[in-house]
């Protein structure tokens, strides 16, 4: 085996569709770096496929089910060794892209994104960093630091938890306090750091732990 050959990644998917595998490998044959190993119809199929082939990166489809691919997710991470995952679909609200990330997936791509997009999103994970596609976050607002200073403990026990994938009635719980006044904190919140809505500030606070870029 050449040098080259060797420090290929090597690429899986686990996919509803096989016509989908088809073209990612395609896709893939233009990158002198990546190695397309292997496909699975499900994710069982992926769980094994992990197993045995080992692939260092796994691109998994959305449409198994949110609720199941999160599970899926957090089992794999008991793996000595599990792949990077890109997680994407045909479409992609922002909530489920933030609770894949927080479930340990490392990149976000629709189905229907351009070519370049979709090589973009491989490329970062294979080296180890987070992509998300910016269309999946169109309404957040992502400044690269919000003032924290300005906002009272309270709020920031709120922000922290938001940040966290918490929803209000589950902050509210944790706190103490009514849901009501988790609404008030939030407003607050979005008035002083400028983010825009829940999300942006949940994912402004993946971007707190770890780089990540917003592709355009």
């Amino acid at each position: 085996m050449t040098e080259q050959a060797a420090e290929k990644k090597r690429v899986a998917i686990c996919d509803t569709q096989p016509i989908t595998a088809e073209g990612v490998r395609v896709l893939l044959e233009s990158c002198q770096e990546f190695e397309f190993i292997d496909f699975a119809e499900s994710l069982d199929a992926g769980t094994a496929l992990v197993r045995t082939s080992h692939p260092d990166l796994l691109i998994v489809d959305k449409a198994f089910g949110t609720h199941a691919v999160l599970e899926w997710l957090r089992n794999l991470k008991l793996f000595d060794k599990p792949p990077l995952i890109i997680v994407w679909g045909v479409s992609m609200t922002e909530a489920e892209a933030l609770r894949f990330l927080q479930a340990s997936a490392s990149g976000i791509v629709r189905k229907g994104a351009d070519l370049r997009s979709i090589l973009n999103c491989v490329h970062a994970v294979a080296a180890g960093r987070n992509w998300m596609e910016d269309t999946v976050f169109r309404d957040a607002i992502r400044p690269e630091r919000y003032p924290r200073s300005e906002l009272t403990a309270r709020e920031r026990q709120v922000l922290e938890l938001v940040e966290q994938g918490f929803k209000n009635k589950e902050i509210a719980q944790e706190l103490g306090i009514r849901p009501g006044t988790v609404k008030i904190h939030l407003k607050h919140i979005f008035e002083k750091t400028g983010v825009r809505g829940r999300y942006g500030l949940a994912l402004s606070g993946l971007r707190a732990q770890t780089p990540v870029p917003i592709a355009s």
